[in-house]
């Protein structure tokens, strides 16, 4: 027996990544030269993370990555980036009740080592030394998502 896309109707399900991009991306270092000189302790850094997506056909989603930070504050501001990475993904073989977990959790988690990279060189280009994020954990992310919606949907 065959389903209507022509594979097997118990098939395995599978996430395809059918491509991957840097959508946007900004490095300021607004301080410079003053702010390559050698400070005096660490600087306090802000990391903010988001997830979007859009469905693009059937099975083909869009998840896009925002990765947001910034050394210093104020006068001291040492550097600042904004990363959107973006994905595009195809599910296939997966039930309705699990594509969005799937999208909001696995798609950035595939995405996010290359993001990493990227913020990394783009700080190390910047003449500060390369800024590792640590990994994310989307599952938890998607978790506190999923209950502030829920928070401030109407009863």
């Amino acid at each position: 027996m065959t389903d209507t896309n022509g594979g097997q109707a118990n098939a395995a399900p599978a996430l395809n990544c059918l491509v991957q991009y840097c959508k946007d991306l900004s490095f300021e270092n607004p301080n410079a030269p003053r702010s390559l000189g050698p400070q005096e302790g660490g600087p306090n850094i802000n990391i903010q993370v988001n997830v979007n997506a859009k469905q693009l056909a059937e099975h083909d989603f869009e998840v896009e990555l925002l990765l947001e930070g910034s050394a210093g504050e104020g006068a001291d501001l040492l550097f600042k980036f904004e990363l959107t990475y973006s994905g595009v993904f195809r599910l296939v073989n997966i039930p309705a009740e699990q594509t969005h977990p799937v999208v909001m959790i696995e798609c950035p988690r595939l995405l996010f080592p290359f993001a990493r990279q990227i913020v990394a060189d783009s700080v190390r280009n910047g003449g500060f030394p390369p800024l590792y994020l640590d990994p994310i954990d989307f599952a938890a992310l998607y978790a506190q998502r999923m209950q502030q919606a829920q928070a401030t949907q109407p009863n």
